[in-house]
């Protein structure tokens, strides 16, 4: 992957139409295109790659924050959509300085090892803009957007640590399996993020979910043997497609679907304005939906297939024959508790936003690509998907193919994939209906 989205000859090409109203007039909606948002998506989102791997919020919640500043800067100048939290008014601002200040103070804020490569991103964008008045109020509206959603930040608890009380081995229990998740012994992944503040929800267990089935019930017991089934390392009754969709699935949630959106807001032709709010409204649902499903995991404490199906000779449940050597599709489980599926409520959240700002609805087809995943847990390096690409004609299929690869994955039951689902949908609505949105 290249560090540079747009080197300055691309920049110029790109931009050509808009040059005559970059000069020194603000100009309308309709008069930019979504081409700096995605190079600054990009960069922050390679940046965070580097940085940790997308191992925590940090990612996600950068670019959350810098998309809140563009639109909130953005809808300074003019008024399209709502603002999140910061609000003036400046119709006489450039829109590309705006853009290009407020994503490049968020950037270097929360990567400050990067700031050269940032301001000369910054230095890039306005380079195309005449010096004069607006030039300088797209400037200082862009860095005033960008202190606010910073201030408002700065003590949400995104990094912090949460305790968690380890429970002696019982049917349904979460149980340690480092020698699984390649973890130290007595590590939990995702405490702390069950606790830090949401963008948009009101509280981290705003949507609480179901219980999930009592061990002995026949629900459990029909997803016990599906997943053991499907999701086994040499499963006999795995299709190919099952296979590589499990796989396919495995990236992060924050990086394939902004990869996603980067590709569909220029397919769909949408403009700043447009851009700047589906961005925002994706990071934010991504970065809440993590927070609202991991408060679900801790509250329920639910284990994974991994221990269930070695363990099922003491889950007092005669209908669930144990397997002592089992191992799933990648032999990696990921350490912290099962239901609901973190993955799945994510991808779902982030289609759920994208069906309703991209202007199509839900029945759309759309082809998604994910070059290479991790072989097996983080740091196992990576494999190659080939094809690197699945194609769905809605994006609530794509949701729901990506909260079922679990499954097929051996790390989830059925049950915590489909109420991933359900929860990543309420979510994913529950943002585009209250945030950003239209002035009417």
């Amino acid at each position: 992957m290249k560090a540079n989205l747009l080197p300055t000859t691309w920049l110029i090409v790109l931009l050509a139409p808009l040059l005559c109203s970059c000069k020194s007039e603000s100009g309308s909606p309709n008069d930019y295109d979504s081409t700096p948002l995605i190079a600054w998506n990009q960069k922050v989102m390679e940046m965070a790659m580097s940085e940790d791997g997308l191992l925590t919020l940090k990612g996600v919640r950068t670019e959350a924050m810098m998309h809140i500043a563009i639109n909130d800067a953005l809808n300074s100048i003019e008024s399209v959509y709502t603002p999140y939290v910061f609000a003036e008014s400046s119709p006489e601002a450039n829109p590309l300085a705006a853009v290009a200040q407020s994503a490049y103070e968020v950037a270097a804020n929360q990567f400050p090892d990067n700031t050269e490569e940032l301001k000369n991103e910054l230095n890039r964008w306005l380079a195309i803009i005449d010096d004069g008045k607006s030039k300088a109020e797209g400037i200082r509206i862009g860095k005033a957007s960008a202190m606010e959603i910073l201030r408002m930040r700065s003590e949400d608890d995104f990094a912090g640590e949460a305790s968690y009380e380890w429970h002696p081995m019982a049917p349904g229990v979460y149980a340690e399996f480092n020698e699984h998740s390649g973890t130290p012994e007595g590590f939990i992944f995702g405490a702390g993020w069950a606790k830090a503040k949401p963008f948009m929800l009101k509280s981290q267990d705003q949507f609480r979910s179901p219980p999930p089935p009592d061990i002995t019930s026949d629900e459990y017991t029909n997803a016990f043997n599906e997943v053991k089934a499907y999701g086994k390392f040499e499963s006999d009754i795995r299709s190919e497609d099952q296979t590589h969709l499990a796989m396919w699935w495995k990236d992060f949630v924050e990086n394939s679907h902004n990869r996603l959106a980067r590709k569909l807001v220029i397919k769909e032709n949408l403009n700043l304005w447009e851009s700047a709010r589906l961005f925002a409204l994706l990071n934010m649902t991504i970065y809440d939906a993590y927070v609202n499903v991991f408060d679900n995991k801790f509250h329920y404490n639910h284990w994974r297939p991994y221990t269930a199906i070695r363990w099922a000779a003491h889950d007092q449940n005669s209908d669930t024959e144990p397997d002592t050597a089992w191992n799933n599709l990648h032999k990696h489980t990921y350490a912290f508790p099962s239901y609901p599926s973190a993955h799945g409520t994510a991808s779902t959240a982030a289609m759920t936003v994208l069906a309703n700002t991209l202007g199509t609805g839900d029945k759309y087809a759309f082809t998604m690509t994910t070059e290479e995943v991790d072989k097996a847990g983080p740091f196992s390096g990576k494999i190659k998907m080939d094809p690197p690409t699945r194609s769905f004609d809605s994006f609530s299929t794509a949701g729901l193919e990506a909260s079922m690869s679990r499954v097929y994955l051996g790390i989830h039951f059925r049950y915590d994939s489909e109420e991933g689902h359900q929860l990543g949908a309420k979510i994913g609505e529950y943002a585009s209906r209250e945030f950003i949105r239209p002035v009417q």
